[in-house]
């Protein structure tokens, strides 16, 4: 019997991070339940010069492999933090940078849920596009059902139950306003939980689109006439759950309103093109909160004033933001 470990982790790729991935063999007589470091190549993921190119993977998460299917082997997914080779956090590490903020904030009980758009293309075009032009007008393809107005079912469809068989907390899968895009929902969680399982879901969609001959993208705006592609982040806090909730909302709304600029600058690269206020989310250059707008940067569900607690919706990071950027954000600006 063998163990059959994929390492995944961030590189160093600017400015947004790629998702990597090796294989390592364990002989399951000797293995003990745990994953033992590795290095990599740091040098060809813009990690390291090529004289002090080792990089150090230390194992943080391991789930199933519902991508592999090995006879006499049991197959993971293994999610790292890259360290230097002196045992500290490498630059690119954003996970470590959570990790201590999460620490800190950690009696306030702090939940997200990520809504995480993507783009699938083939060909060069977005997928089910007719060759050399556009689709019809936009609204019939936001959670449409048919083969005129939903393309790539299969590949979400899978996705969807490699998710579920390696337990983690996906949520909902949706078609998106623009054919060819898609969106999952992933949480509520803790802070490192929703960020390591939207990295890991990313990992399962992009190796399952190779088998389809598709390519997902997270590019926050695939085309530019048409809506954009982002990755709204749903957060609370007890108190923002509790009775009466509904005033830490605003006051989280107002932490959020003074430290715009610096999010934005931290949402993912492109926000400027895809927060342009013509396509739902207001203009990146403007910051609002409001009940039930989708125009806003924050949104406060419906359901959320009705009853005077819950949680809010920010609306503009992009596909492409790294979770753990995002998330330790939030909780610097809400909770600190």
């Amino acid at each position: 019997m063998k163990i059959v470990a994929e390492y995944i982790w961030q590189d160093g790729t600017k400015p947004t991070h790629k998702l990597r991935s090796k294989t390592k063999v364990l002989s399951a007589e000797s293995w003990d339940g745990s994953f033992p470091d590795w290095t990599f190549d740091g040098s060809s993921t813009s990690q390291a010069p090529g004289d002090k190119s080792d990089c150090v993977l230390r194992p943080v998460k391991s789930i199933l492999d519902p991508t592999r299917n090995i006879t006499n082997a049991k197959c993971y997914l293994v999610l790292c933090e890259v360290l230097n080779s002196d045992g500290t956090p490498h630059e690119t590490n954003t996970r470590a940078q959570l990790r201590n903020v999460a620490s800190q904030v950690e009696s306030q009980r702090p939940l997200f849920g990520i809504e995480q758009e993507y783009t699938m293309f083939k060909d060069g075009r977005p997928f089910g596009w007719p060759t050399g032009g556009y689709p019809p007008q936009q609204g019939p393809f936001y959670c449409g059902v048919g083969s005129d107005e939903v393309f790539g079912r299969d590949l979400v469809e899978e996705h969807l139950a490699a998710c579920v068989a390696a337990d983690l907390p996906i949520c909902g899968i949706n078609s998106e306003v623009m054919p060819g895009q898609w969106e999952f929902q992933v949480g509520p969680c803790e802070p490192l939980e929703i960020s390591d399982s939207l990295i890991l879901s990313r990992w399962i969609l992009y190796r399952l689109g190779e088998k389809h001959g598709i390519t997902v993208k997270l590019d926050p705006k695939p085309v530019v006439e048409l809506n954009g592609a982002g990755a709204h982040t749903n957060f609370s806090t007890e108190s923002m759950r509790n009775a009466n909730g509904i005033e830490s909302i605003f006051e989280a709304c107002r932490r959020l309103q003074e430290r715009h600029e610096y999010h934005v600058e931290n949402y993912g690269h492109g926000i400027e093109s895809r927060l342009t206020g013509h396509h739902e989310t207001c203009s990146y250059r403007e910051f609002r909160y409001g009940v039930s707008d989708r125009g806003a940067s924050i949104r406060i569900p419906l359901h959320v004033a009705q009853t005077g607690h819950g949680y809010l919706e920010d609306r503009r990071p992009c596909a492409n933001v790294d979770p753990y950027v995002v998330t330790r954000l939030i909780l610097e600006t809400v909770c600190c």
